[in-house]
């Protein structure tokens, strides 16, 4: 598996692609990412055309279990970030 690609590597890329300067391509990035975060915090969701869609999901009050004490116990209802992917990046990584 190939190693992920890094905040300057993405900044790197996007300046490329772009056709601009790294400084640009950066503010251009944490732009986008403090519109999902902002979006997702306050219940929305966020639809990135091509690579999937950003949600929050609710999860129910749970028992679990700690693995190195084997202790269950009830865990509160909380919030977790979601994402599905686009069926389109699927296909394009399969095909």
């Amino acid at each position: 598996m190939a190693k992920p690609m890094t905040k300057t590597q993405l900044v790197a890329a996007l300046a490329e692609e772009m056709d601009t300067d790294k400084k640009s391509a950066g503010a251009a990035l944490e732009s986008i990412c403090n519109l999902i975060t902002r979006e997702v915090s306050g219940g929305g969701a966020v639809t990135l055309p091509g690579v999937g869609k950003i949600y929050c999901r609710e999860r129910p009050e749970r028992m679990v279990r700690n693995p190195a004490t084997g202790d269950q116990f009830k865990k509160e209802a909380d919030k977790v970030v979601k994402m599905t992917i686009a069926k389109a990046l699927k296909d394009s990584v399969n095909g």
